[in-house]
Order: structure tokens, then C-alpha cells, then sequence
């Protein structure tokens, strides 16, 4: 069934337009707060945000939805993703929500909802909502009106949560890390942590002032991050998303280490010592050929599912593997987490390198990777991939790198944006067809 508002993470737009309002915001509490209104306990939802300033707006129009339909609503304020799935479980909630975009800019924000597991909800459960969203939604009666709290200790408790997951025979002493936050959510929980594992801790990306979320800092922007590293003559650096779910390392000499070789790294630790389930992990269509083989190279598996940390955690409990991830950096390690956690992944790659007793740089490249372009073409509406010259142009191009390369065209579940990438073993052909397919979408689609 085609969604209405919710896409690959939730749903998220550009703020005070379409599906991204105060009114909406307070129609999905409604609706989200009576769908999961079962049963006759007390029943409450946690709330958390990102640093972006239509955070408060968005919250307040959620709690108001939520407390009409009879839910309780406790606020942490600016809080890591993770820490609201796990708040949402062990604070027994029946549903979780965390106000972000995570890694867009700040004029954009959306709303991430968690089932009382912690989990994303099922499509199930989202096609209920968006029902609800364009139907009547019953109010109870004025005495049964939910309450509203804010909670001050839920960074600690995040903290004290994720500082567990670092294994106990390990300190940090020692270890200069340089941590970038992206002006988010994880702007004081995520230095603190280290901190108090023994690291000196070089934070930057830690001063949001509502509009500098994601603004030249954080994961998808590592060029302060690898400067800062280098000058400060760091052994590594951390950079976070808006939220938090997501990480990219860099090593002591100012190199991009990806989702892709953290996961690698990640995986043959646990694998040594015993704990990796699964025989491999768990990657999307994106992640690089290079992995895959390097894998097999060990005898580890490598299963690949669409785009999106939803799918990959699918895959992963459905075919029991407790490592997963993207390319980009969302990280699920699924003995800890119920969704990607840039901080505890963090903690697990500071482990191999501090365990290697080896510089950051030759622990944490596994392989070289194949040579891979993404470039995303943005378009005003219509379907452009389903026409037939960039059907053709598509065909020729898989036809080219059968059994040498492979080709991922794909719209985006966030942004009006077809998004193509090819790898294969000649980088000149590689980047020779996705300008082909990207001429042809732009073509088709003016």
C-alpha cells in the first residue's frame, strides 16, 4: 500500500509545510496515542528531540495530541534516537517518539515512532496511523486527559546504558578521540560518555543553537572532524549524526573510515571471540562489493536487504544475526540496541582498536573497496525511472558490468531525489554510466 506521510524513517518534510505542522505533529499524536491505547493499564509515551528549533513547536503540538486521547507524556529533551527506544522499553511506555531529521538540515524535522519492544513499528502499524491521521480520532472525556512531564536524569540514564555495553576488562586511558556531534542530539551524552571511560575527549559539533544542526559538522560533513584529528594529533575521531544513530570514524591520520569497514571490523571481533550470531551481517543493496568479498574471504556471509536501518534489523531478527547496517553508518548491534546507535557502535569499534593495541588506520581498513559513485538527481514530480528511455539506458548499463560491478537506482524515501550508484573493478566506466542513467532521469524528468 502507498504511504501517505510515513516514508523509509518515519515521517519527515520541511517544517511548517506539508506533513511537517504543529496541526499535523498533534493529529499523528492523536492518532498514534489511540492506536496504541490497548489495554486498561495507564498508559504514556517518551518523547524525545534533536537540537533543531522546531523541536519545541513539533513537541508541543505532539503532547497535546497524545494527552486529548488519554496518554501520559514524559519529555527528556534533546536526546540520541537509541536513548529513546531504549527509555520507551524500560520505562514500560507503549510507544516511544523522537522528534528529528536526523541528518538533513535544520529547516526540516520529522517524527520517528517506537513500539513499546523499542522497535520501529511494523507497516502494519503505520498504515493504522495514517487511517487514523484522515479519520476522527475520539478525545476521552475531560478527567481522563493525559499529564505531561519533563524527566531530568534520562541523559544519565542513556549514558549509564550505553557505557555498559563497552566491554568491562577495557579503559579508554590513554586514547585522545576527538568527538563531533553535529550540533544534535548527542551533543552532551555521547563526550561525557567517553569522559568517563577513560578517554581525553576533544568534542567539537557540541554548540547547537537551534539552526547549526548538521551545518559543516557531524557525518555527513567529516572535514572539521578530520582537520581537528590531525591537528590535535588525536588517535581517532567520532562523528554523529543529528540524532545519533549514525556514525563515521575517522583515523589518526584524517581518513573516512565508512559504515562499510566498521562493520567489517566490528564483525571479525565478535567472530574471534565467538559472539557473532548469524555466521556474517547484515548490509543494504549500497554497501560496497569490496565488503561482500572480503567476507566471504573469511567465511563470513553477507545478506543484503533494501535501503533503510528498518530492513536490515528485519532481516537480522528474522534470520538471527546480531550485526547489521548501512554503509552510511547506522549500526545495529542487536545484543545491545533495538535501532542503530552511533554511540554504542562507537564503543565496540574504540574496543577492536584499543584491544589491537595498532594505530586506527590499520585496525579499522579491512579492505579496499571497489570503486563505487553515488550522485542523486533531483526531480520536480512524476516517476521518472519508469520511463522507457531510462529503462533502456538502465539495461545497458546492467549489461555492461554483469559479473564485474552492480548497479543501484533507486527513488529516495525522504527527499524528492533518485538516487544512482555503480561500483565495479574500472572506476572510469563506473562513473562513465551513472552520468548516463543521471542524464537520462534528468531528461525524463523535465
Amino acid at each position: 500500500m502507498a504511504r501517505k506521510y510515513f516514508g523509509t524513517d518515519g515521517i519527515r518534510g520541511a517544517t511548517n509545510q506539508g506533513a511537517m505542522t504543529a496541526a499535523m505533529a498533534m493529529k499523528v499524536g492523536m492518532a498514534a496515542g489511540s492506536h496504541f491505547l490497548r489495554g486498561g493499564h495507564k498508559h504514556r509515551v517518551v518523547i524525545g528531540k534533536d537540537t533543531r528549533l522546531s523541536g519545541y513547536m513539533l513537541e508541543s503540538a505532539l503532547v497535546a495530541g497524545f494527552t486529548a486521547v488519554g496518554m501520559d507524556v514524559v519529555m527528556t529533551g534533546p536526546l540520541p534516537t537509541p536513548a529513546i527506544a531504549m527509555l520507551t522499553q524500560t520505562m514500560r511506555a507503549d510507544l516511544g517518539v523522537m522528534i528529528s531529521a536526523s541528518h538533513n538540515p535544520f529547516a526540516d524535522n520529522g517524527i520517528k515512532l517506537f513500539g513499546p519492544d523499542g522497535y520501529k513499528l511494523s507497516d502494519a502499524d503505520e498504515e493504522a496511523i495514517e487511517a487514523l491521521i484522515d479519520g476522527d480520532v475520539p478525545l476521552v472525556p475531560s478527567a481522563q486527559i493525559g499529564r505531561a512531564r519533563r524527566i531530568d536524569d534520562a541523559a544519565g540514564r542513556y549514558i549509564h546504558f550505553a557505557k555498559a555495553t563497552f566491554p568491562t576488562d577495557l579503559r579508554l586511558d590513554g586514547m585522545k578521540v576527538v568527538i563531533d556531534c553535529a550540533n544534535g542530539a548527542g551533543y552532551k551524552v555521547a563526550p561525557d560518555a567517553l569522559w568517563e571511560l577513560g578517554a581525553e575527549v576533544i568534542a567539537i559539533g557540541v554548540t547547537p543553537n537551534g539552526t547549526n544542526i548538521n551545518d559543516r559538522v557531524g557525518s555527513t560533513a567529516p572535514e572539521t572532524l578530520s582537520e581537528t584529528v590531525v591537528a590535535s594529533g588525536a588517535d581517532i575521531g567520532i562523528a554523529l549524526d543529528g540524532d545519533a544513530d549514525r556514525l563515521i570514524v575517522v583515523d589518526e591520520k584524517g581518513r573516512v573510515i565508512d559504515g562499510d569497514q566498521l562493520m567489517a571490523t566490528i564483525a571479525a571481533g565478535w567472530a574471534r571471540r565467538g559472539r557473532l550470531a548469524g555466521g556474517g551481517l547484515v548490509a543494504t543493496v549500497m554497501s560496497n562489493l569490496g565488503l561482500e568479498r572480503h567476507l566471504a574471504a573469511q567465511g563470513l556471509g553477507l545478506i543484503r536487504t533494501k535501503v533503510g536501518d528498518r530492513h536490515v534489523l528485519e532481516a537480522m531478527r528474522a534470520r538471527g544475526f546480531n550485526v547489521g547496517g548501512e554503509q552510511s553508518g547506522h549500526i545495529i548491534l542487536a545484543d545491545y540496541a533495538t535501532t542503530g546507535d552511533g554511540l554504542i557502535a562507537a564503543l565496540q569499534v574504540l574496543a577492536e582498536v584499543k584491544r589491537a593495541g595498532a594505530p586506527a588506520s590499520e585496525v579499522l581498513h579491512r579492505f579496499d573497496p571497489l570503486p563505487q559513485l553515488l550522485k542523486n538527481v533531483r526531480f520536480a514530480g512524476g516517476k521518472p525511472l519508469e520511463a522507457d528511455s531510462v529503462q533502456a539506458v538502465i539495461a545497458e548499463a546492467e549489461a555492461e558490468l554483469k559479473g564485474r560491478g552492480r548497479l543501484v537506482i533507486r527513488p529516495s524515501g525522504t527527499e524528492p531525489v533518485i538516487r544512482v550508484m555503480a561500483e565495479g573493478d574500472d572506476a572510469a566506466q563506473v562513473e562513465r554510466l551513472v552520468d548516463a542513467i543521471c542524464d537520462a532521469v534528468r531528461a525524463a524528468a523535465a
